[in-house]
């Protein structure tokens, strides 16, 4: 009987071990890689992202197929309003917001997956530890996301959901904070 108790009280203690959905940072500037392989979809951007304001701009550089087209992108979830500004025709494009706002993070649905090492592990300084969650919006959509450890920073992400196919980002040079808050006011074109 205390061998029962014994192995079940090691599998409490390994289990409580797992890394748990962690909350990222509110609000951040990085760069983003963004693809749709469904789609021939290609993006770089500079990122500004509040999560807290349910707010995210990006200045991207779009590849489809062999087009390239650039544009100043802000999404204010927190109105439901898209203003898409083309920066080579200056034309401005308002449209409403129809799909909910997806945090970059890990959402509290977020099952743990595994732990991995990025970089040369044994080398003190040239490694990261990152968690690797996935699971499903209360909308059924379906998610994936990578975040450093401990400090839960994006690393990549991904979704999927019937209306917008599977898209992936990968978030590198991030700074925590916005650095000018102007950021999320639309641009003069767009009113």
């Amino acid at each position: 009987m205390q061998s029962l108790l014994l192995v079940l009280l090691f599998g409490v203690v390994a289990y409580a071990q797992l890394p748990r959905p962690c909350e990222s940072p509110k609000q951040w500037e990085a760069r983003i890689f963004t693809q749709d392989m469904s789609k021939n979809y290609t993006a770089y951007a500079k990122g500004s992202y509040d999560e807290t304001q349910r707010r995210f701009r990006e200045i991207e550089e779009v590849a489809l197929g062999t087009d390239r087209e650039y544009y100043d992108v802000l999404y204010l979830f927190n109105v439901g309003k898209e203003y898409r500004l083309n920066l080579k025709t200056k034309k401005c494009n308002v449209t409403n917001l129809t799909r909910p706002f997806r945090p970059f993070g890990v959402p509290p649905e977020g099952q743990f997956e595994f732990s991995a090492t990025i970089g040369a592990a044994g080398v003190p300084g040239e490694y990261m530890v990152v968690n690797n969650f996935y699971g499903n919006f209360t909308d059924g959509a379906r998610f994936f996301g990578t975040v450093t450890s401990p400090d839960c920073m994006p690393v990549s992400n991904g979704f999927f959901s019937e209306d917008t196919g599977f898209v992936h980002r990968t978030f590198f040079d991030m700074n925590i904070g916005i650095a000018d808050p102007m950021v999320f006011i639309p641009p003069r074109e767009c009113l």
